[in-house]
């Protein structure tokens, strides 16, 4: 099941958040989600019972380059829940939500080394169109 993980659930992505980010505490992750969602950062979680075991953080933005659009700023799904179709699923549902609310892109960037999630991006029909750079400041 996919469902949105609303306010104050944050705990319920902590651990599966954490796989893809370990540079933060799984405590401070829940924190961090609110924090993010005053700027708009929403998550979905892929529930087997009542644990998640796949999830992605999103936000709505609109921009020159796709106008409306979504941006996926995190997916991931735990070791042991992979190759079961749980991001697949994630990332429909965010499709999805972009058509209802009027977008014409979702998009993303994928660390270099991540050769199995671009696979799935390629066969969830992404186009790979950029290079992403950062400046550490």
């Amino acid at each position: 099941m996919i469902r949105e993980v609303q306010p104050g659930e944050g705990a319920l992505v902590a651990e599966v958040l954490h796989e893809l980010r370990p540079h933060r505490g799984v405590d401070e992750i829940p924190e961090l989600i609110d924090a993010q969602r005053a700027e708009g950062y929403r998550v979905v979680g892929s529930f087997v019972d009542d644990v998640v075991v796949a999830a992605a953080g999103f936000r709505l933005s609109t921009n020159l380059a796709l106008g409306r659009a979504i941006y996926i700023d995190d997916l991931v799904t735990l070791p042991r829940a992979r190759g079961a179709g749980h991001a697949g699923a994630l990332l429909e549902w965010v499709a999805t939500e972009a058509l209802r609310l009027g977008c014409s892109h979702v998009h993303l960037d994928s660390a270099t080394h991540r050769h199995p999630a671009h696979r799935l991006y390629l066969d969830a029909r992404y186009d790979i169109t950029a290079f992403h750079f950062v400046r550490s400041v």
